[in-house]
């Protein structure tokens, strides 16, 4: 792939797992599992074309609102996935990172605790960093922000635009954010972080999204001027 402009850091809303469920007659909340195995493939995708930050929009906390059997699987699911991951050799032979960005202390115990050991045990890596937002919302991460520079005690001479960035979950800006599965809303995705992100919507779910879609996206992205407001 030739590319002038790649994209540091990608973000993507992983949506339509539930509609290509439907599509194959299956009940909705088997879509996830897969999404989780398209997930998987995208983290080979991206270190093969050099994306050095990735943030997926894996759970939002309106998500807690789901039937009960499609919440209890989706944790059920969710946790297999990062108790998989904890082990993925390539977690240490590529130096990967993880971070969960979100009120995840939300989720059940035994979920908490095996995200915290996995961000324990990649704390020191850097040549690629994965962040999954769990029980996140944008509006929330800033009221989230906020609090904690009151508990700080920090004076309203000294916030800014780095201060508040450095009270977020996250303090780091998407170049390139994609949403699968047709809809055409941020959806509460990174308000702060995502003012000069470069976004595009497809109409693919996520369990349909390739390697093709992601490259023809980013040379679509390469093309663009970015000039971040002059």
């Amino acid at each position: 792939m030739v590319a002038t402009n790649m994209p540091h850091h990608l973000a993507i809303i992983l949506d339509g797992n539930r509609r290509f469920a439907k599509r194959l007659m299956l009940e909705p909340w088997r879509g996830h599992e897969f999404g989780r195995e398209k997930v998987e493939k995208l983290f080979d995708w991206c270190k093969e074309l050099g994306i050095k930050e990735i943030t997926l929009y894996s759970f939002s906390l309106q998500n807690f609102n789901r039937p009960k059997d499609e919440f209890k699987y989706l944790i059920k699911i969710m946790k297999e996935a990062f108790e998989k991951l904890f082990n993925d050799p390539r977690l240490e032979n590529d130096r990967i990172r993880i971070r969960v960005i979100g009120r995840y202390q939300m989720f059940p115990k035994d979920f908490v605790d095996i995200l915290d050991r996995i961000q324990e045990k990649t704390k020191n890596y850097g040549n690629m960093i994965i962040n999954f937002a769990l029980a996140y919302g944008g509006r929330e991460e800033l009221i989230d922000a906020i609090k904690k520079m009151i508990d700080e005690k920090i004076p309203s001479s000294k916030i800014d635009d780095q201060a508040i960035s450095n009270h977020l979950y996250m303090n780091s800006d998407p170049d390139l954010i994609i949403r699968t599965g047709g809809e055409k809303r941020t959806s509460n995705f990174l308000p702060w972080q995502s003012i000069y992100s470069e976004w595009f919507f497809i109409d693919k779910t996520w369990p349909e999204f390739d390697k093709s879609d992601l490259i023809n996206i980013i040379k679509e992205y390469s093309k663009r001027e970015r000039r971040f407001g002059k």
